[in-house]
């Protein structure tokens, strides 16, 4: 095969990629991950961990898990924000590449871009911004990972829980305080530098994921003004 003809190759290939990523059915794909989630969830309820752990394989290695992760980071607020790499998947056919790249063997991870978002007191809060295969794969991971959470996960928490919102907070919280014998007092509490110092090995430990690669999101690192910055400790806040 000629370099004209291997180009050729490609775009052709290119192009049958974007056309996949248009005509898929969303319903059917997302009605695939439920299925595969609600097995997680059953078997976590029953504390069956070492099934928990083979079923979380489904998902993260299936078809349709990679293809929901890809379309949920792909069209979230940050989908125009790139990470050091610069890459951004905006058209179908970088789409399709994407889900075709998100593969466990040989996955590496790179340092998060370390960008800076002003706070309403005058301060600024980091935000690492990791490149857009590494927010694919935690998406993906996130497919395995919820069905456990939120099994395990106190009923009136309210905090980054799918399909939970402040107005869910606000009415529990009147139902709370509206009783005869409700509580006195309100008491609001902050961890801080949570992120910052929170223990690698802590989160080993119970995070119940494949830890290879746990380990390398924990350990990526941030780059700042061309500066490389291990997290030996804490986490690359944001991801």
């Amino acid at each position: 095969m000629t370099a004209i003809d291997a180009k050729a190759a490609n775009a052709g290939a290119s192009s049958h990629g974007g056309q996949m990523w248009d005509q898929t059915n969303w319903s059917q794909i997302e009605a695939t991950v439920k299925r595969l989630q609600v097995r997680i969830a059953k078997a976590t309820r029953e504390g069956r961990w070492g099934k928990v752990k083979a079923l979380q394989r489904l998902p993260t290695r299936s078809h349709s898990g990679k293809m929901l992760a890809v379309k949920r980071v792909t069209e979230n607020r940050g989908k125009k924000t790139p990470g050091v790499d610069g890459e951004i998947w905006t058209t179908p056919v970088a789409r399709w590449k994407g889900v075709m790249s998100l593969r466990h063997h040989g996955y590496r991870t790179m340092p998060l871009r370390r960008v800076y978002i002003p706070k309403s007191n005058g301060k600024k809060r980091p935000l690492g911004i990791p490149r857009m295969l590494c927010r694919a794969m935690q998406a993906l991971w996130k497919l395995a990972l919820e069905p456990v959470t939120e099994t395990l996960a106190d009923p009136n928490s309210y905090g980054f829980r799918p399909k939970r919102s402040t107005a869910d907070a606000i009415e529990q919280c009147f139902i709370t305080l509206a009783r005869r014998k409700s509580a006195t007092w309100i008491l609001e509490g902050d961890i801080k530098s949570c992120f910052d110092e929170i223990s690698h090995d802590y989160i080993l430990e119970h995070m119940p994921m494949d830890k290879a690669i746990l380990r390398k999101w924990l350990q990526a690192g941030y780059i700042e003004e061309g500066t490389l910055f291990e997290t030996r400790a804490g986490t690359p806040q944001g991801a």
